[in-house]
């Protein structure tokens, strides 16, 4: 086990705990049960991929932990505290940047702290500190329009960072993008948490993002989801290019192993 894994394992800190977490829709009358149960913990300073076969409640597993949609069964705490009612502590990218396009670049980083009335002074000082540290200094000023894709995904995770959440949760954020620009921005976010020393939730449909990305790897089954199975990626991140680990065998061993979960059919353990 890496030094990173070992220490997340036995001292790093719990900062996010989802309990028992169960969902069920009423629709029209017939309830939909989407996730049966599904428990597990994020540690200080981990990346957790979720993954999981095609309409196995992800996303209703995400919009759970996010706060967006209270569970049926269970909880979803962070900081100790119920994500409900943890303001501040959480924040999300989601699969569109939905920058809003009449504001420059540094109002839009500046945008969560001007929800939140930080003063304006301190809001750009912010946004600006992180506009030079990731790239896009001279950009302040330019429109989301005269963007590519990698720096509009840029601008969205510094809008996320810039009000200091405690955890950073990812809603497959680059799935629009096309492959060579994705490699380099999973590249570059993961660097992003990392020197920031977050805590993040990745929700994904492809594996080798998740192998990419996270320290470990929790695999959902078919609906009503249930925790399937679990990962640990042990690979140093120092050495995790996204386009060279393609040829690693240890990624080609961990990708084979999670394919294999993903395929088993319903009710095989």
């Amino acid at each position: 086990m890496n030094a990173l894994a070992q220490n997340l394992a036995e001292t790093a800190p719990i900062v996010l705990r989802a309990e028992n977490v169960g969902v069920t829709f009423d629709d029209e009358g017939h309830s939909v049960e989407a996730i049966r149960k599904v428990d597990f913990e994020l540690r200080r300073g981990e990346t957790l991929a979720i993954v999981g076969p095609s309409g196995c409640g992800k996303s209703t597993l995400f919009n759970a932990i996010a706060g967006l949609l209270r569970p049926t069964r269970g909880h979803v705490e962070v900081a100790g505290r119920r994500v409900d009612d943890a303001a501040g502590h959480v924040g999300y990218m989601l699969q569109k940047d939905l920058l809003l396009p009449w504001r420059s670049v540094l109002d839009n980083v500046m945008l969560g702290l001007e929800v939140r009335k930080t003063p304006k002074p301190r809001a750009r000082e912010i946004a600006l500190e992180l506009i030079r540290t990731y790239g896009l200094a001279g950009f302040e000023h330019a429109r989301p329009a005269a963007l590519s894709g990698g720096m509009r995904q840029r601008v969205a995770i510094m809008r996320t960072l810039a009000f200091d959440p405690e955890v950073i949760l990812l809603d497959e954020p680059f799935s629009a993008l096309d492959f060579q620009t994705r490699l380099l921005m999973q590249a570059d976010v993961s660097r992003i948490i990392a020197e920031r020393g977050k805590s993040a939730i990745l929700v994904t449909h492809d594996i080798g993002e998740a192998i990419a990305m996270a320290d470990r790897v929790l695999v959902l089954s078919a609906r009503p989801a249930t925790v399937r199975a679990w990962h640990l990626i042990d690979l140093p991140r120092a050495g995790r290019d996204p386009a060279s680990l393609r040829t690693d065998a240890a990624f080609q061993e961990y990708f084979a192993r999670i394919w294999a979960d993903l395929e088993k059919p319903v009710g095989v353990a």
